[in-house]
């Protein structure tokens, strides 16, 4: 009897463990197939872009077909856009996730902003690049740097919102329960003791952030477009990397194409340093 019933008990178990066994199979080779594909796009990266990296093209400007030149503008007006998208999303989202975290959790306007919220992370970013263009862009009857900025700022903004929220709610309440014991007002709580304590998370986001929108093409097609000379005047059409590199990986001169690998090469490698930095900063935080 004992073993007619541990037969059945038996099966189970060898059922179990091939089906657990065809699971790692599958999720190893659905890993493997990712890489592969991972290590080919870095791999024609660094090939093909490391070939058209020179002195010209951190020193000179976009060139004419055929000649000689390099990405010194688009590079400016890349790091230039992100540098103020970043300063004007990123106090805004960290305001916002505070907000959301410490003063109203559960009220109706918590939950309409993350509402909003979700849609703006889950927006394509052309979808975003055209409301610019049709709110700044068409009134101004101007493609600008500005635009471009205010584009990418819309793209920080929800992420860093996100991560900030998240990182808050991560803190134990016994530390703010603690500081308000000893009679802190909670402006000073939430500078001195949650904030502080989730720093790395809160700027894990905003780096999370900036690689996001370094690589961002579309947004900036409908509000900075491009230029083919330096400026820094942001009221004027200024030139990006994702736009420039777009342009000239279309072209048929071959000049152009060197460098769209080049301009490929850099946006990837600022890409994954950021990412390798937040990745530090969150097992720093553990």
């Amino acid at each position: 009897m004992s073993e007619a019933m541990q037969d059945p008990r038996v099966a189970r178990y060898l059922r179990r463990k091939l089906v657990n066994k065809l699971a790692v199979a599958l999720s190893l080779a659905a890993m493997a197939f990712g890489l592969v594909w991972l290590f080919w796009i870095l791999w024609e990266s660094i090939r093909l872009g490391l070939g058209g990296l020179t002195v010209a093209t951190f020193t000179q400007m976009t060139p004419p077909p055929n000649e000689a030149g390099g990405l010194a503008n688009a590079i400016y007006g890349s790091c230039l856009m992100v540098l103020l998208a970043t300063c004007v999303g990123a106090p805004i989202g960290i305001m916002a996730g505070i907000y959301l975290a410490e003063y109203d959790p559960k009220g109706w306007l918590a939950s309409l902003t993350r509402f909003v919220n979700d849609i703006l992370l889950s927006a394509p970013s052309i979808v975003i690049g055209l409301f610019v263009y049709a709110v700044v862009v068409s009134r101004f009857r101007s493609f600008s740097g500005w635009a471009g900025v205010v584009a990418l700022a819309l793209i920080v903004i929800p992420v860093v919102i996100r991560t900030t929220e998240n990182m808050l709610q991560l803190v134990p309440a016994g530390l703010r329960e603690a500081a308000y014991a000893l009679g802190a007002p909670k402006w000073k709580v939430i500078l001195s003791i949650t904030l502080k304590a989730a720093r790395a998370g809160v700027v894990t986001g905003i780096l999370l952030a900036v690689a996001r929108i370094a690589g961002e093409t579309a947004p900036l097609l409908f509000t900075a477009l491009s230029n083919q000379f330096w400026t820094s005047n942001l009221g004027e059409p200024m030139a990006s990397l994702p736009v420039t590199i777009f342009k000239f990986a279309m072209s048929p001169y071959e000049n152009w194409q060197s460098l769209a690998w080049a301009g490929v090469f850099l946006i990837t490698l600022a890409v994954l340093g950021l990412n390798i930095l937040a990745r530090v900063l969150t097992r720093q935080k553990h």
